[in-house]
């Protein structure tokens, strides 16, 4: 009898964190989390040649007629678009590079990334080159977005955007 207790407990040992790692999958982080990790990190600095070189999307047709057919995955780059009309590329020669462009395509700001695997911090500047906001991209459908001091400003889950209260703020649409 001992010994069959002995092997059924070897045996929950060895099954059980394999079974839980399954469950839990990813990073777990919460906003404490996040805030301490920005704020400990060491911030990426702006590259000015980028606001020059990008300042007006150069592909504002091709990226305004392709999100209009909902297409957001092109060749040479990624699209994003929100509620509010604005939109975002993501150049995969330059992954660690987002800009962000207004409705007529000018471009608002521009996203460095620490690097391009999950989990990652980013450092979204304006074109005058003020940090606007540092975030946590816990994953493709997570993120944390906190002003530079470190007050939450917004949760990104999925296709929703909560505030500290848990309001939903903005939607965006993610395409497969």
């Amino acid at each position: 009898m001992k010994k069959f207790l002995i092997i059924i407990l070897s045996l929950i040992t060895i099954w059980l964190p394999a079974y839980s790692k399954i469950i839990t999958g990813g990073v777990e982080m919460t906003v404490e989390d996040a805030r301490g990790e920005l704020l400990s990190g060491n911030k990426e600095t702006l590259n000015k040649q980028n606001i020059i070189n990008n300042f007006k999307d150069p592909k504002y047709e091709e990226n305004q007629a392709m999100l209009l057919k909902g297409i957001t995955e092109l060749k040479d780059r990624k699209l994003g678009k929100f509620s509010d009309g604005s939109y975002a590329v993501m150049y995969y020669n330059d992954k660690k590079n987002t800009y962000y462009y207004s409705q007529d395509g000018t471009l608002t700001h521009n996203e460095t990334r620490t690097g391009i695997e999950y989990p990652y911090r980013a450092y979204k500047y304006s074109t005058n080159g003020k940090l606007v906001n540092m975030s946590l991209k816990v994953s493709e459908y997570e993120t944390f977005i906190f002003t530079p001091s470190g007050k939450l400003i917004a949760h990104w889950q999925g296709e929703n955007c909560y505030d500290e209260d848990n309001n939903i703020i903005m939607t965006r649409k993610i395409y497969h």
